[in-house]
C-alpha cells in the first residue's frame, strides 16, 4: 500500500507539475517563443529558439503519463502476477518523463533555464529526481522489482 501511495504521488506530480511549471511567462507565454521551433541562424548550428508547440507536446505527454501511471497503480488485478506487472508498468511509465528530462541535457545547446530567467541552470533536477524516486521506490515496495 505504501508503494501505491508513492506511485500515486508520482502520478499526481506528472499530471500537474509541467502545467504548474510551464503555464507562465517562462514557457507558454514567453513572447520570444514562436509557435514552432525557429532556427535563429537558418539551421546551420544548434541554436534554436524554443517553441510553444514542443512545450505543449511535453506538457501533454506528462499529463498522459500521469493518467497511465495512476491507472496501472490502481487497476483491479486478477492475480499476484498481474499485480506485479501492473506495478512494474506503473513504475516504468511514471519514470519516463523524468528520465527523458535528464536526458535532454545530453543534446547540444540545451539548458534547463533561459538566460533571461537566471540561466544557465537546471532547477528541474529536484522535481525530476523526486519523480524518479517516487516511481521506482513505489514499484519496488509493491514487490514488482526491476
Amino acid at each position: 500500500m505504501i508503494g501505491q501511495i508513492f506511485l500515486t504521488l508520482d502520478g499526481i506530480l506528472l499530471l500537474f507539475g509541467a502545467f504548474i511549471s510551464d503555464w507562465n511567462e517562462t514557457h507558454i507565454y514567453n513572447p520570444r517563443w514562436p509557435p514552432h521551433a525557429n532556427w535563429a541562424d537558418g539551421g546551420r548550428a544548434a541554436l534554436c529558439v524554443p517553441a510553444r508547440f514542443h512545450n505543449a507536446h511535453t506538457m501533454t505527454l506528462s499529463l498522459m503519463l500521469g493518467v497511465m501511471t495512476l491507472f496501472f497503480t490502481w487497476r483491479p488485478n486478477t492475480s499476484p502476477q498481474t499485480a506485479r506487472d501492473s506495478f512494474r508498468i506503473a513504475g516504468a511509465l511514471g519514470s519516463v518523463y523524468w528520465i527523458t528530462g535528464f536526458a535532454s541535457l545530453l543534446f547540444p545547446g540545451t539548458d534547463g533555464l533561459d538566460p533571461e530567467f537566471g540561466g544557465p541552470g537546471f532547477p528541474q533536477k529536484y522535481a525530476f529526481s523526486a519523480g524518479i524516486g517516487l516511481a521506482v521506490t513505489g514499484m519496488l515496495l509493491e514487490g514488482a522489482g526491476l
